[in-house]
């Protein structure tokens, strides 16, 4: 397939248009998070701008209760184009964005019918962040695998007991519904549906034109070891925590990380798992499959050399290692992973 990307003036007047375009109806609400509904939109809009005049790009409309301004949560006006009641006939996505006012078990009692409606004219349903909440309350998410913000998962499964909510998930699909993690995970979301419709070109493009990675895959974690784990409470211990992610290759038993920090290797030790939660050498060890993971994805070294890369004293000890944090060895993450060549 050709690709070929279209100029600046071209992206800016939109002269660029696909014939027989996907129709992508985004909700919009009062308090909505902006960058939910903007992010995605902006991978169809500049999908629509590559592709051929003879091959079927997206239109994008938003969509609300009524149409005209509304207030997104951080105060910037959006301007909904037509209202939920008028979208009529094939919709081939249909995305709802999220935003803190969803999690409340009251808010937009209004949408639910409306989603629930068009659901069944719709190619596909997708949520990002807590938008899941309103796909949830209009009853499409009912023995579903999802996702939601790492945040929200908990309440998700809470007030929605039916669905099976994934946790660790960048975006999740089951059937028709597509559901991702928080805010910008939706660009992640969307990228995998261009890649889906147009093929991974058009979406490797797209992703240059936006300045972000091609797309992580949904099976990613939604956060860094770093992020997931708490942060130590005292300096000593935190400033060892900035140190280790850019000094994986060297030995880190605890008696180095202790001089580190100037405490005994018995102290450091059982200061550092009160403070972060594990021990040392589990979060090193996490530190360096985390690592290992995006070189897997990211680059064409061997198996080896990443091994070596990371710190792993061999390549069988990184071979037992992700079979147990990941369920499968390095090379098989590589293949489900990495992008294809």
């Amino acid at each position: 397939m050709s690709v070929r990307v279209p100029t600046m003036r071209e992206r800016s007047s939109g002269s660029i248009r696909s014939q027989s375009a996907r129709r992508v109806v985004i909700v919009a609400f009062p308090e909505v998070q902006i960058l939910d509904l903007a992010g995605p939109s902006s991978v169809f809009t500049t999908a629509s701008r590559l592709v051929s005049p003879k091959q079927p790009g997206y239109h994008v409309e938003i969509a609300a209760l009524r149409p005209g301004p509304v207030v997104t949560e951080g105060g910037v006006l959006l301007h909904a184009t037509v209202s939920l009641e008028r979208v009529r006939g094939p919709v081939d996505t249909l995305l709802v964005p999220g935003g803190e006012v969803t999690l409340r078990r009251d808010a937009e009692p209004a949408l639910p019918p409306h989603l629930r409606r068009l659901a069944g004219h719709c190619r596909r349903v997708a949520s990002v962040c807590s938008g899941s909440f309103l796909l949830a309350r209009a009853g499409l998410l009912d023995g579903k695998r999802v996702t939601t913000h790492w945040l929200a998962c908990d309440e998700l499964q809470r007030q929605h007991p039916s669905c099976k909510v994934l946790g660790d998930q960048i975006f999740v699909r089951d059937g028709q519904i597509w559901t991702s993690a928080g805010v910008t995970s939706g660009i992640d979301l969307a990228l995998a549906m261009v890649e889906e419709d147009l093929g991974r070109e058009v979406a490797r493009q797209v992703a240059r034109l936006l300045v972000v990675y091609l797309r992580r895959p949904g099976g990613q974690s939604q956060f860094s070891v770093q992020m997931a784990s708490q942060w130590a409470s005292r300096a000593p211990i935190r400033e060892v925590q900035e140190w280790l992610p850019e000094h994986l290759r060297e030995d880190l038993s605890v008696e180095t990380l202790a001089r580190r920090a100037a405490m005994s290797p018995r102290n450091f030790a059982r200061a550092f798992s009160a403070q972060v939660g594990v021990t040392p050498a589990r979060y090193v060890e996490r530190l360096r499959v985390e690592a290992a993971r995006a070189s897997l994805e990211a680059t064409q070294q061997t198996v080896k050399e990443i091994a070596t890369e990371v710190g792993f004293s061999t390549l069988e000890t990184m071979h037992r290692v992700f079979k147990r944090a990941l369920g499968v060895p390095p090379a098989e993450y590589r293949r489900r992973f990495a992008p294809r060549a």
